[in-house]
């Protein structure tokens, strides 16, 4: 690769916006990075919750007045973060008992909580009924006959898959054949299957057409459908629905060239939304929410690892540390990335140094699936330094192979106010 093609560096540049940069140190909720991991060792996921508090107000204002906001548990179930966002004012959108569980413990209210997810068992919904949840969201016949079996009075939505031209987003979740919901040219079909049910309250309508959605325009075209779609549901049935969800998919920038979600434009949009609800009679006094998890918690979080060895092989510069995929399985593409690209990379402790170098960034396992990043601008590196993988504080731990190859798990630490804490799951 000659000098003028090698890859340039995004994560000094982005570090500097989200967190704090002292000199060559970065600062997260007031420490050096370097300063907490020497306590804590690595490899960490280090949460800023100031950071997350500042995503989730930034959003708030942008959509004041026409939507709630429930923050989607899967992105980091970590009951602390769950607590912070609920501290802010969400609800939580669950997708599994456990989540329910750790939303309980969280302190968010049962009311405050919904629970959508394809293949829901008949335990998962028995415990969320009898301890009580503000609605399910019911995505196949068969949950109905299992909700309705259980005997006992519930509010639901039901999950519309919506046509081709309504999804949108880096990872397409409706518009095609998927396990998630009822097709949206079915909708004729599938409200008769309430028809003799008791105990389910159908009060609303769930649609999610895609996520990492970046473009204002994309997602505001999107809500409108969704709304739209409401209001024929709604005349279906006959009568006022209680509860509009347009579901999540807003996106952060990982990847050299994306750029931030325009809120502001999609502020600009609400009136226009707010609008069209009420030329509906039936949809307009509507409860809106939307559903974000990665927009709140991902740019919050870095994971830090200590880097084991610097080696040569046939031209190449290989970076070894102590953290990997099975820590952080989306940074190593593996989660979701058909092409394969760089989270946005640092060294913490180096913020101010020259990324010229390129090397990838490999883990400790024993496969070349544990690949951290490929061809990466850094700077000159060498065992026990460190890097830091930005927009890590969604689908990181969790949403990894924590047991594979039997490596310990990475520390989780809440850090904000000039003190930092291990949390736990």
């Amino acid at each position: 690769m000659a000098p003028t093609d090698k890859p340039q560096s995004h994560g000094p540049a982005l570090g500097a916006t989200q967190f704090a940069v002292d000199e060559n140190d970065l600062v997260i909720g007031g420490l050096a990075v370097r300063d907490i991991v020497a306590e804590t060792g690595t490899p960490c996921f280090l949460y800023d919750a100031s950071a997350m508090r500042r995503a989730y107000r930034d959003l708030e204002t942008a959509l004041s007045g026409f939507a709630d906001i429930y923050y989607s548990v899967k992105a980091n179930p970590l009951p602390a973060i769950i607590s912070l966002f609920h501290e802010e004012g969400a609800g939580a959108e669950i997708a599994s008992v456990g989540e329910y569980r750790a939303a309980i413990k969280a302190g968010v209210a049962p009311g405050k909580i919904i629970f959508a997810g394809p293949g829901k068992r008949a335990a998962e919904l028995l415990e969320v009924i009898e301890g009580g949840i503000g609605e399910i969201h019911i995505e196949s016949a068969e949950e109905i006959a299992r909700i309705e079996a259980i005997g006992k009075p519930v509010k639901a939505s039901i999950r519309i898959n919506p046509v081709p031209d309504a999804q949108a987003g880096a990872m397409r979740m409706g518009g095609k054949a998927t396990a998630f919901g009822f097709d949206e040219e079915e909708l004729e079909n599938v409200l008769p299957l309430f028809r003799g049910i008791g105990h389910i309250d159908l009060v609303g309508v769930h649609i999610y057409g895609g996520t990492q959605i970046l473009d204002a325009d994309m997602l505001i075209s999107q809500w409108r459908h969704s709304i739209l779609l409401a209001a024929r549901m709604a005349e279906m049935l006959g009568k006022p629905l209680e509860t509009i969800d347009l579901g999540g998919g807003l996106g952060i920038p990982y990847f050299a060239g994306e750029t931030p979600l325009d809120l502001a434009a999609v502020s600009a949009a609400i009136p226009d939304l707010k609008a069209l609800m009420q030329t509906h009679p039936l949809t307009a006094n509507a409860h809106v929410i939307v559903e974000p998890g990665r927009f709140l918690a991902g740019p919050g979080g870095i994971y830090v690892a200590e880097i084991n060895s610097v080696k040569t092989s046939r031209g190449t510069t290989f970076v070894v540390t102590d953290g990997g995929m099975h820590h952080h399985l989306a940074a190593s593409g593996n989660l979701g990335q058909i092409v394969k690209r760089n989270y946005p990379i640092v060294a913490p402790a180096m913020m101010q140094a020259d990324y010229e170098e390129t090397a990838t960034i490999v883990g400790p396992l024993c496969t070349p699936l544990d690949t951290l990043a490929r061809n990466a601008a850094l700077p000159k590196l060498k065992a026990g330094d460190l890097l830091a993988i930005l927009q890590s504080g969604a689908y990181g731990a969790s949403a990894s192979p924590v047991g594979f190859l039997s490596h310990p798990a990475a520390k989780e630490v809440l850090v904000e106010n000039d003190a930092f804490e291990v949390i736990g799951r």
